[in-house]
């Protein structure tokens, strides 16, 4: 039974930290947000630490602290949603900072109060389609939708975003395009981010690849089939590769990559992760479902050379 706790890769299911940021309406009434991010994410939560101002920084990114160490920005995440807060005497506020990790950093989020971890069915989230009021917060800021039992909307955030916002990518960008091995063929982006989605695209053309997009594993999968109805099986030769997040709506890409695997018709094209999560544990799960690699977006160098390593491997076989 303690199996059952423990979410295995492939089953389309993920934990997130539920957690609260309260909006002062313009009629001075309190509302209550639901927000969530995914529990591989977050190293821990902690209590307003003391913070140093970032001179220069955006208004959003409240200061910095030291963290055992290791120097941590920290986001103010309804100055970046663009949501009036109210004082602490107005709603129930415990001001809490949630400890993330992703792309190989480590940044704090204020929220207003943390409550619980929750295990959903990426089934049961479904994208952004729609702007949402909440101040300044629209679509391009969040990364899924989902009910909760109560008849509640969860969002849940795209950290990708406030990274880009805060310019961290920005000196990732550029690398030398004299060192990037050229190939041809098509590549599959399998990812819910567009800000993601325009990195690797751009990355992947510059290696000579030309690009079909998709915006989850469902969409990936429909458009595995349609190129299958193009090319039948001389589709190895024409897709050089699946490049794909790991969270998305719908299906994630763990659960994809199973599916994937487990067709004869796909299951010798090479798939690698790129994703914003970097646990310990993701590139294990990655393997457990027939991955060739995992990539922590986005180191350029990193990028191009896994791609390529991967490429002339599986041309190898």
């Amino acid at each position: 039974m303690a199996d059952d706790k423990i979410l295995k890769a492939g089953s389309n299911e993920l934990e997130l930290v539920d957690f609260r940021i309260f909006k002062k309406d313009a009629d001075g009434k309190i509302y209550e947000g639901i927000y969530g991010i995914n529990v591989a994410k977050v190293r821990e939560i902690i209590k307003m630490p003391e913070l140093t101002e970032l001179p220069g920084s955006e208004d959003f990114v409240e200061g910095i602290f030291d963290l055992r160490g290791v120097v941590v920005p920290v986001v103010n995440l309804a100055k970046w949603m663009g949501i009036k807060e109210p004082n602490e005497n107005e709603a129930p506020i415990k001001k809490r900072v949630i400890i993330a990790e992703f792309n190989n950093m480590l940044i704090g989020f204020i929220v207003h109060d943390a409550k619980r971890i929750r295990r959903i069915s990426w089934a049961d989230i479904e994208p952004a389609s729609f702007g949402v009021g909440q101040g300044k917060l629209d679509k391009s800021k969040i990364t899924g939708i989902t009910k909760l039992e109560n008849g509640e909307i969860m969002l849940i955030l795209d950290l990708e975003s406030i990274v880009e916002e805060m310019g961290l990518f920005e000196a990732n960008l550029e690398f030398e395009t004299d060192k990037i091995e050229k190939f041809s063929g098509l590549v599959l982006l399998v990812d819910d981010s567009l800000t993601a989605r325009k990195m690797e695209k751009e990355a992947l053309e510059k290696m000579g690849f030309d690009v079909i997009e998709a915006k989850n594993g469902e969409e990936g999968l429909e458009k595995l089939e349609e190129l299958y109805s193009v090319y039948g099986d001389n589709l190895k030769e024409k897709l050089k590769l699946i490049l794909s997040d790991v969270e998305m709506p719908k299906m994630d890409g763990y659960h994809m990559a199973a599916k994937i695997h487990n067709d004869s018709r796909f299951k010798n094209i090479p798939l690698i992760f790129s994703s914003s999560i970097s646990d310990a544990f993701s590139d294990e799960r990655g393997k457990a479902v027939g991955a060739e690699g995992y990539l922590v977006k986005f180191d350029p160098s990193k990028f191009y050379k896994s791609i390529a390593d991967v490429l002339k491997n599986s041309n190898k076989e």
